[in-house]
């Protein structure tokens, strides 16, 4: 080590000693930062990066050897040959590319072998350097100090290229690395510079003097350091690029294509970061959700371009309301949230208040105005929740009361108010799972004709006994399915499940479904009955289809049209609740229905109200004038059942003929005994 030592500072320049420290310091970076790059890699871009990684280890290892050899003080003429010191920057290159290429292998014994090579290519760049510098004079080594320069070079080599390939950290592992590479490279040559001992014999006068000595070292470190330079910019432009690319991501990860807000992701780490800084200091902040309330209308009258034209008009109008300190985010569809800091009761409401107004502005989109208007629930941490989840919730609950009842305007959570909002969710959500776990049933009621007793058919009556609550009634659920879009699924189950049961019953009778206005107003109903029929077996003469005038009314062109579909496919159709809607002649005249279900209301007061009785005349007339047999629902007793017969009403329905039963499989429940039924 001393004689290390003194080679080194007696027998080198040291200024340009220096220069190739660092050089060599730079170059081992940028082999770092290439091979990094090279090993994260695939296929052609692999190639690529090793071969950069090549090109800048030999000129790191070819510049250090050349400028620290032309540091060294020989005491005698020196000249280089050309041909043996190209050929030591070729063989640094390959060499090094060799180990660089093994050392990106997958395993762990790879990256040691590969620095190994790394370490070989090293010593024999030296060696075939120093067999280019000439010296006038005899020239011994001591192969100890040979040995060892080979086993540092080849040692610490294995070294940098295990860390570099190693799960540390990446700065610390890169630095290590560096360092490992900068002690195999100076060691080699500064040990191997020890054991050469020259004994001048001639001068010769086209030696090199030493000032062109310091400028050939000088020279070669400049071109040396431009080569490093070059890869250590083009892995710093490779990492900013993915550095790039990765925000971009992230970015469009976490926000709305549409309005550039959060999304609900970005949202959800927003409220829990907020949550923590708020329980940590004991302050309060709001969570405030808007559905607006008018978008459909935007999309069905202008279009969905229209629409993206709102929302972002919208997200906007909410951007510049907001502080600095607040977030807001679109969840969804026309959904958003705002997150607001608040110190007293007061700031929030007049927050809000102004949120609700800026919200129910008029709108230019285009050449036309609009107002869409929202529905706003506010919810407090810690007054109201104190999770994240249950905030977000109870801000939804009271967005959803605010939408329930329009006139109040923005509403606040209120624990007692919101409770049947909460409790209608959830059984939205068990809805949705009785539907998919096929855990519903379908009950039957008989319908009969009048004058023969004949039995015309069974209406199809959807059950659900929820395991927890018991039985809900159809007037529970049927309107929680119509406002959480699981109606279509609802209507198609029962649709699928009595066609199925009508064709396991002995008797061939008739199957009556109920159609809902959201059924109805769907294009493809048409479709789904021909599908269902057609998987079920079930003839279409045996199905018929039981609807309101009040979904006809909703859309009455496209419901005439999509009716008009499903009786051309043998399918009958039956007027529902006649008498209490909206009872249009036109409607009547202008489609032709198979029934006319006249409504309970009548029959109850058939006995009693002189006015019933005209009444359930005048729709009898009508019905016999249009040829369209008129049943009459709701009877329960022997006279109401008379006095039908006695107006001449075609068919009746109700809890006297029978109760609504599982499947009618075999005989009916027994009948009033003047009525005389029988099954079909």
């Amino acid at each position: 080590m001393i004689d290390v030592a003194l080679c080194i500072a007696i027998d080198h320049n040291p200024w340009l000693v220096l220069v190739a420290v660092a050089i060599c310091c730079a170059g081992a970076f940028a082999i770092a930062q290439t091979f990094e790059r090279a090993n994260q890699a695939g296929g052609w871009q692999r190639f690529g990066w090793v071969v950069l990684a090549a090109m800048a280890a030999g000129a790191t290892i070819w510049c250090t050897h050349f400028v620290a050899m032309l540091a060294y003080r020989a005491k005698v003429p020196v000249t280089l040959d050309p041909v043996l010191t190209i050929v030591s920057l070729l063989v640094a290159i390959a060499g090094t590319g060799i180990g660089i290429a093994i050392a990106t292998r997958p395993g762990r014994i790879w990256p040691v072998l590969g620095g190994a090579v790394f370490g070989g290519a090293i010593t024999s760049m030296h060696y075939v350097g120093m067999a280019a510098y000439r010296i006038d004079g005899i020239t011994q080594w001591r192969w100890g100090y040979v040995s060892v320069s080979v086993l540092c070079a080849i040692g610490f080599a294995a070294a940098a290229f295990a860390v570099l390939r190693s799960t540390k950290p990446g700065h610390y592992r890169a630095a290590t690395g560096s360092v490992l590479l900068v002690t195999a490279i100076a060691t080699l040559h500064f040990i191997a510079m020890t054991a050469l001992r020259v004994t001048p014999l001639r001068l010769d006068d086209s030696a090199l003097s030493p000032d062109a000595m310091v400028a050939l070292a000088l020279a070669t470190g400049l071109v040396g350091l431009v080569v490093i330079a070059a890869g250590v910019l083009a892995a710093f432009m490779d990492r900013q690029t993915r550095n790039d690319a990765l925000h971009s991501l992230r970015r469009m990860a976490m926000s709305d294509p549409l309005t550039g807000l959060p999304n609900r992701t970005h949202f959800q780490q927003a409220l829990d970061t907020r949550l923590a800084r708020a329980r940590h200091a004991g302050t309060s902040f709001a969570a405030i959700a808007i559905d607006l309330e008018r978008f459909k209308e935007v999309n069905d009258l202008h279009g969905h371009k229209a629409g993206d034209q709102v929302l972002v008009a919208i997200a906007g109008r909410i951007e510049r309301a907001m502080g600095t300190a607040d977030t807001v985010a679109r969840l969804g569809g026309d959904e958003f949230v705002v997150l607001r800091d608040i110190e007293d009761r007061v700031e929030l409401v007049a927050f809000v208040e102004q949120l609700d107004a800026i919200l129910r502005a008029p709108l230019k989109i285009g050449g036309y105005e609009t107002r869409v208007g929202a529905s706003i629930g506010v919810a407090v941490y810690p007054d109201d929740a104190r999770e994240a989840d249950v905030l977000a919730n109870n801000a939804d609950l009271a967005m959803y009361r605010a939408k329930s009842m329009r006139h109040l305007g923005p509403c606040y959570y209120d624990a007692e108010l919101d409770e049947a909002i909460r409790e209608r969710r959830e059984l939205a959500n068990d809805l949705r799972l009785a539907i998919e776990g096929n855990q519903l049933d379908v009950h039957y009621q008989l319908q009969a004709s009048v004058s023969t007793g004949d039995i015309t058919g069974y209406e199809a009556l959807v059950r659900w006994n929820h395991p927890q609550r018991g039985t809900i009634g159809p007037s529970v659920f049927v309107p929680i399915a119509e406002e959480n879009g699981l109606i279509l699924q609802l209507g198609e189950w029962v649709l699928r499940r009595a066609c199925t049961d009508a064709m396991q019953w002995p008797h061939k009778s008739r199957v009556a479904v109920n159609v809902s206005p959201v059924q109805l107003a769907h294009a493809d109903l048409p479709q789904l009955f021909h599908r269902v029929m057609l998987e079920t077996g079930l003839p279409p003469r045996r199905l018929e289809i039981e609807l309101t005038e009040s979904a006809i009314m909703a859309d009455r062109a496209r419901a005439l049209h999509v009716l008009r579909q499903i009786k051309a496919l043998g399918v009958g159709v039956a007027l529902d609740d006649f008498g209490t809607g909206y009872s249009s002649l036109e409607t009547l005249r202008a489609f032709p229905f198979d029934k006319i279900k006249l409504d309970q209301f009548f029959v109850a007061e058939i006995e009693s109200s002189p006015q019933a009785i005209a009444i359930i005349r005048a729709v009898l007339a009508l019905g016999k004038s249009l040829s369209i047999p008129i049943l009459a629902e709701g009877i329960e007793t022997d006279d109401q059942l008379d006095a039908l017969r006695r107006e001449g009403c075609d068919e009746v329905q109700g809890f006297l003929l029978g109760r609504p039963v599982p499947s009618p499989v075999g005989t009916p429940a027994e009948p009033p005994r003047q009525a005389g039924f029988r099954a079909a």
